[in-house]
């Protein structure tokens, strides 16, 4: 990528620019001492630049820009080597958002820290059973704002940045990422308060129902029909009528929340997924 030959747009700070490149328009410049001195209008080698961010999409481009002034310089390299490190890991392209998103999310977190304020992550549990290797990456995250000093950010932090590459990784907003998140937590009490039953939360079957209910909820958003096996049904509805209709109070509870019908095929794998995990708990 030739970035030599461009125009100063603006200088945001003594190491942030703006400038515009023939080919690519609008690009941000982050090096330290890079914009001391520099003013608009002015012709730029890039080779001086730490880093180039050129993002396509303009909405994230201006709302990247507008979030930059306000980032210390360490803080700021530290977020910088974060989102490589994602991109490294997790070996496919993500959304642009994820620019904007966790800058944003780890500058106020960081930013809650210093002020001794910790904000508890209340689906800890279900990310890390949902989503396990966006959540290894986030833990490496969490290592490397130790190691370069910035702050010690708890487990808790883990999860939610794990939320955010999930969501730069299947390009689904990150509300619609947390309403499932709450959906699959108010089924999983749902089930322990009708089975009188405590889940072991590190447990092989909480996993499988936590994933089984992930899938169930994507099938519903995507319209998939999946085939009732209608022998299986049968003998499933006579020999576990609990785990049978409690498995219809979770669809209509999934109908509730996603206000979407849910397919009655549904039914009998999540009955099988709650009688494996009710006959090893008993």
């Amino acid at each position: 990528m030739d970035m030599a030959n461009m125009m100063i747009n603006k200088v945001l700070n003594n190491n942030v620019l703006i400038a515009t490149h023939a080919e690519y328009g609008e690009v941000v410049l982050i090096g330290k001492g890079l914009g001391f001195g520099k003013k608009r209008g002015e012709s730029f080698d890039a080779a001086a630049a730490e880093k180039v961010f050129v993002l396509k999409n303009e909405k994230v481009q201006e709302n990247y820009i507008k979030l930059l002034p306000y980032l210390e310089d360490e803080l700021q390299r530290v977020i910088i080597s974060a989102i490589d490190l994602i991109k490294t890991r997790a070996g496919v392209s993500l959304n642009e958002h994820i620019h904007v998103a966790l800058t944003d999310h780890l500058m106020f977190a960081v930013n809650r820290m210093a002020k001794g304020m910790e904000i508890r992550n209340p689906f800890l549990v279900e990310t890390k059973a949902l989503y396990p290797k966006e959540y290894g990456i986030a833990k490496e995250v969490i290592s490397l704002f130790a190691e370069r000093g910035v702050v010690h950010l708890p487990e808790g932090e883990a999860g939610f940045i794990a939320l955010h590459i999930h969501s730069a990784l299947t390009n689904i907003e990150l509300s619609e990422i947390n309403q499932h998140s709450q959906l699959i937590s108010l089924l999983i009490n749902c089930v322990e308060e009708q089975l009188d039953i405590n889940i072991d939360k590190n447990s092989v079957d909480y996993m499988r129902l936590v994933r089984h209910l992930r899938f169930a909820i994507e099938r519903v958003k995507n319209g998939e029909k999946v085939e009732e096996p209608e022998k299986i049904t049968s003998l499933l509805k006579e020999e576990y009528p609990l785990c049978y209709n409690l498995s219809w109070k979770l669809i209509k509870v999934m109908q509730q929340q996603l206000k979407q019908p849910v397919f009655a095929a549904e039914a009998v794998y999540l009955t099988m997924h709650l009688q494996r995990l009710q006959k090893k708990i008993k």
